[in-house]
């Protein structure tokens, strides 16, 4: 049977999540390695993948459980008793055989955390800290531009291989919670690091090098910092 597994993750000292020949180091690398422990040997399917330092409190994964694991129940107990304490199993539930956590997924939601200011030590793995103050108002209306298909070749982090760059944004939007910038992102899929580069185009570009960004100009900007990410929820 095959199962869809819920995580949320602390990344921050992990080498990203998906799983590398040569590093033992990431969310699903050690994932596979408890599910083994269990006799579970079928490979992790996630949704997608999350760059080093980030974060999940919605990813995703699927793969097909052995006959004689058939209480999903003491399932998740079990992984969140093996699993260290920055990686929560938060959901086990069946799924038909054709369900595939990365294909079948339909949007993918993202937010992004700032905040004005210093940074306590407890908020300096999760939150993004910048110094100047953000006018909200010009911060939506830019975020505006990113909505809609366009072809985001000059959002994305060198080393993609993605075979097409044009990604379709249904929600970009910005709001303050509780002292912080929450930055949201919907989308049917994003390029590697596109997030990251379009938030730090947003806060080191104006409205008309933004808009040529998006079209044929590549103004540089530097990628906003991976703490302040987060993979929230995948929608199928």
């Amino acid at each position: 049977m095959r199962v869809v597994v819920t995580l949320s993750y602390n990344g921050t000292h992990y080498l990203g999540s998906q799983i590398q020949k040569k590093f033992q180091n990431t969310i699903f690398g050690l994932f596979e390695k408890v599910l083994l422990e269990l006799g579970i040997q079928q490979r992790v399917m996630p949704s997608g993948r999350t760059d080093k330092g980030v974060h999940a409190t919605g990813q995703v994964c699927h793969f097909d459980l052995p006959p004689y694991w058939s209480d999903i129940k003491k399932l998740k107990r079990v992984l969140n008793l093996m699993l260290p304490s920055s990686i929560q199993v938060k959901k086990v539930t069946y799924v038909s055989d054709d369900f595939h956590a990365r294909y079948s997924a339909k949007k993918r939601v993202y937010r992004y955390i700032i905040k004005e200011g210093m940074l306590t030590p407890f908020e300096a793995d999760f939150v993004t800290s910048i110094s100047q103050e953000v006018n909200m108002q010009n911060l939506n209306q830019k975020m505006q531009f990113f909505v809609g298909e366009h072809d985001f070749k000059h959002f994305k982090k060198n080393g993609s291989d993605e075979k097409s760059t044009i990604r379709i944004i249904y929600k970009a939007f910005a709001y303050k919670h509780k002292g912080y910038i929450i930055l949201n992102f919907e989308a049917n899929g994003f390029l590697r690091s596109q997030i990251r580069m379009m938030v730090g185009a947003l806060l080191q570009l104006n409205e008309k090098e933004l808009k040529e960004k998006l079209t044929d100009k590549n103004h540089k900007v530097d990628l906003a910092p991976p703490n302040g990410l987060y993979l929230a929820k995948i929608k199928y």
